[in-house]
């Protein structure tokens, strides 16, 4: 084995834990994988030797490559909280996809990814590779080009954002699944009660159906959620379990193809966030083969 050889070796023992910390930071999962060879490419240009703590550096220069694409997305004029759902990370209602718990260890729901969309690009970086990924904020600093403390109160402020818009979400997947379970028997049954009774009365709804006009949709409100699950329960398809960025989930399908994806946060034994997916763009370069 050559010297490059080796270094790639050593690259991909690092490659699932650098594309965590880029979806984190991109919420797509395409750009994640660019992120991600972004750094292989650095890597490969450097002098390997004189790196001592090869994650390390990789996740820091990660954490840089995914600075420049949020800040390239400002300078395009996008606004800071896109109205995009970011791209789902899916995996089978057992939790049995090795990869998946991988990318998703420390659980990010996506409507926890939603609310960092809307920070500063310096502060969505601070809190996921400090927060999640415990990069003191003395390497963070320089990324953001500000003094460590500096960087903590970035951190700090997006703890305090994130902590005030997204409830503590239930951790145990047979208790989210159960939740789950009783607002689609609702639907079903079309029993609006039973609906607003699994709902929190605070519950969001985002729909994101494409770049279309009225592509996205935000519902709040327990009773008018139900009203909206109501509308939709006698659609045609099949309602397959799925486990969604970590959290419990379904996928409908429509001959053959995935029509649309759907992730519910629970927290006390309610939903009190329900993400939908309908880019059929979107949808069509997701892989959905290990669901069966």
């Amino acid at each position: 084995m050559d010297e490059r050889e080796f270094l790639a070796e050593r690259f991909e023992g690092h490659r699932t834990h650098l594309k965590a910390v880029a979806y984190r930071m991109l919420g797509s999962l395409a750009e994640a994988d660019d992120a991600v060879q972004e750094a292989w490419l650095r890597l490969s240009r450097s002098d390997a030797d004189d790196i001592d703590n090869l994650g390390g550096w990789l996740t820091t220069v990660v954490g840089r490559v995914c600075l420049d694409m949020l800040r390239s997305r400002t300078s395009r004029r996008e606004d800071p909280l896109e109205e995009r759902l970011p791209d789902p990370v899916i995996g089978p209602a057992d939790g049995a996809d090795p990869e998946h718990e991988a990318l998703m260890a420390d659980s990010v729901g996506l409507a926890l990814l939603v609310v960092l969309q809307s920070l500063t690009p310096a502060e969505r970086l601070a809190f996921v590779l400090h927060d999640t990924f415990a990069v003191p904020f003395e390497d963070i600093a320089p990324i953001v080009g500000r003094t460590p403390a500096a960087a903590r109160q970035l951190a700090s402020r997006a703890r305090r954002r994130v902590r005030g818009t997204t409830p503590s979400p239930e951790r145990n997947p047979a208790r989210q699944r159960a939740v789950v379970e009783a607002f689609h028997a609702a639907a079903r049954d079309g029993d609006f009660d039973a609906l607003v009774s699994v709902l929190d009365p605070d519950v969001v709804l985002r729909a994101d159906v494409g770049a279309v006009p009225g592509g996205w949709t935000e519902i709040h409100g327990s009773a008018e959620v139900a009203g909206q699950a109501l509308m939709f329960r006698e659609a045609p398809g099949t309602t397959v379990p799925a486990m969604v960025n970590g959290t419990a989930g379904v996928v409908n399908v429509r001959d053959g193809r995935p029509w649309s994806v759907l992730s519910f946060t629970v927290a006390d034994g309610r939903i009190v966030a329900i993400d939908i997916l309908a880019d059929p763009d979107r949808l069509a370069g997701l892989d959905l083969d290990i669901l069966g």
